[in-house]
């Protein structure tokens, strides 16, 4: 018994330090100064060269100069900042407010507000459409509205079971798949016709938050919290086709065609990857990071993962960058 147990122990120990050489390095600490509460979403401005970061329980929005790796400015006249989004060829940031009027558009040169769209409260997920120019924010209730970005216009509003979490749009196709964890489901929108043409029900976990699509592939992964789960969809049937075990909390997970990896963040202080070739799903990192850092942003462009670390006890708020080359 004691022989087994300890080649248990000794492969336990192998299973963990073998992906520490494989997963994303820390390059870089980026504090921010003076940021108290919950942060929420991230956005990559490849124009400026600049992260803007949701300081949600800060009513702020930090701006990051990544040329320089350092807090630039801390933005005022925000309510509970949640999504965040860089309108590429628009020339705006859009952000989504937790309460108050919906979104607000910024010029990230100047960093002066430029248009307030009304849309109602709890505006939290933001994506963007460059080929059409549309902005996309979910809100309320349930609901999810499409913004004409240049001029600011809604230009339509989909009805949904419940409050929207994550939702991807397709790049060669119509459709928006969104997360609607209160109804336990993902819904499927054309945003041609702005109407939902189906919903796929989560049975595999609960609390599906955060969302990544493999649309070459025809895959969707799903986030889940109870339990702490990816659930992956095929996009061309709508059923889902597998599932693993990953960090606890997440809210936030990419997936990058060329490497083939899924990256997980996750309030329980991990950041986990995925070898995403094909089933079964392969861990090759599981790195510590830091209690509450749930919600990051991937840049394939850079080969870096920006992560959001909230102020508790000793641990200052900052921006932790993880190379993954």
């Amino acid at each position: 018994m004691r022989t087994q147990a300890m080649a248990g122990l000794l492969a336990l120990v192998a299973f963990q330090s073998v992906p520490a050489a494989q997963g994303p390095t820390l390059v870089k600490s980026i504090e921010l100064p003076g940021v108290e509460g919950r942060i929420d979403h991230l956005a990559f401005d490849a124009a400026t060269h600049r992260l803007f970061v949701a300081a949600l329980g800060n009513n702020t929005v930090e701006v990051l100069d990544l040329e320089r790796e350092a807090h630039l400015k801390s933005l005022k006249g925000f309510r509970e900042p949640q999504g965040v989004a860089s309108l590429a060829g628009a020339n705006r940031v859009a952000v989504a407010n937790g309460e108050g009027d919906g979104l607000q558009l910024l010029d990230p040169s100047t960093l002066q507000l430029t248009s307030l769209i009304s849309l109602g409260d709890d505006a939290d997920n933001v994506r963007y459409d460059a080929a059409s120019r549309r902005v996309y924010a979910g809100f309320g209730d349930g609901m999810l509205a499409a913004v004409d970005a240049e001029g600011g216009q809604v230009l339509g509003k989909v009805r949904l079971a419940g409050h929207p979490e994550s939702f991807q749009l397709e790049r060669s196709g119509p459709r928006i798949f969104v997360n609607v964890p209160s109804a336990a489901q993902v819904a499927v929108i054309d945003r041609q016709s702005m109407k939902v043409v189906a919903t796929w029900p989560v049975t595999g976990a609960a609390s599906n938050y955060p969302m990544a699509l493999d649309e070459p592939n025809h895959r969707l992964f799903i986030g889940c919290r109870r339990p702490a789960k990816v659930l992956v969809y095929d996009t061309a049937t709508g059923k889902q086709a597998g599932s693993f075990d990953i960090v606890g909390d997440t809210d936030d997970l990419f997936y990058d065609g060329a490497k083939k990896r899924l990256y997980v963040t996750g309030g329980s202080g991990f950041l986990d990857v995925y070898d995403a070739t094909g089933a079964p799903f392969t861990r090759v990192a599981h790195v510590a990071t830091a209690a509450g850092a749930r919600t990051s942003l991937y840049v394939p462009e850079q080969n870096r993962l920006y992560l959001a670390v909230p102020h508790r006890g000793s641990q200052r708020a900052e921006i932790r960058v993880y190379e993954d080359r």
